[in-house]
């Protein structure tokens, strides 16, 4: 899947989804007025459309994700760092990091994810 740029108001009612799915539309739809004060028809839009472009479906009145958040925030990640830094995470790393403290227990955390990534690459 090429495209999965959420809007603000999309991941919001994405993440709606994935934290009840599989989510029956109408209850879908109350949880989207609560949380988002979005009427039935602004729901059933948004759902459409996410429908439309591969990252929701619905069958049957049950609304399930195609998609993770996960697969959506490495994209964004991603499209951030290639879009601004020409690619480059320790360009992403120090514009971070510029001006701001990294306490130890981050640093450490960092280090877990790097070491773990360059493990699983052997």
């Amino acid at each position: 899947m090429n495209d999965l740029k959420l809007h603000d108001a999309e991941f919001k009612f994405a993440e709606i989804v994935w934290d009840n799915e599989p989510i029956q539309s109408g209850e879908l739809a109350k949880l989207c007025a609560q949380k988002l004060g979005w009427k039935r028809t602004t729901t059933y839009t948004v759902l459409k459309k996410l429908i439309s472009r591969g990252l929701l479906q619905n069958e049957n009145a049950i609304v399930t994700s195609r998609v993770t958040k996960g697969d959506v925030l490495q994209y964004e990640s991603r499209t951030v760092t290639d879009k601004t830094f020409g690619g480059s995470l320790p360009s992403f790393i120090a514009a971070f990091l510029d001006g701001g403290e990294l306490t130890d227990q981050e640093a450490e955390s960092i280090k877990r994810m790097i070491d773990r990534h360059r493990e699983d690459r052997r």
